[in-house]
């Protein structure tokens, strides 16, 4: 049963806060994504799209991850300039 002299823990928050996602998912930027350099990993272009672990190699074997995929190896590298594409960010803003 319960001990009322026990303390419960905290709940966390249900949202975590922005300084504690990694940089990849806070990439909100064309700037921050090309800070990423030239190509990134597929686990930081997932993280980025916020597709799972499993989707996202799974998407790249079978040719449907959302933005093209280049094996390299036993390596999976995504093009930033075809994530920021993809995402809408390479247009100028408008004034």
């Amino acid at each position: 049963m319960h001990d009322p002299d026990r303390p419960t823990p905290a709940t966390p928050d249900a949202a975590p806060s922005d300084t504690a996602l990694p940089v990849a998912a806070r990439a909100r930027t064309a700037e921050q994504l090309r800070a990423l350099g030239v190509t990134t990993d597929l686990m930081t272009a997932a993280k980025v799209l916020r597709v799972a672990r499993t989707a996202a190699y799974t998407g790249a074997r079978n040719g449907t991850f959302p933005v093209p995929v280049v094996r390299t190896g036993r390596r999976y590298r995504v093009v930033v300039a075809r994530l920021i594409e993809f995402l809408g960010l390479d247009e100028e803003p408008r004034s």
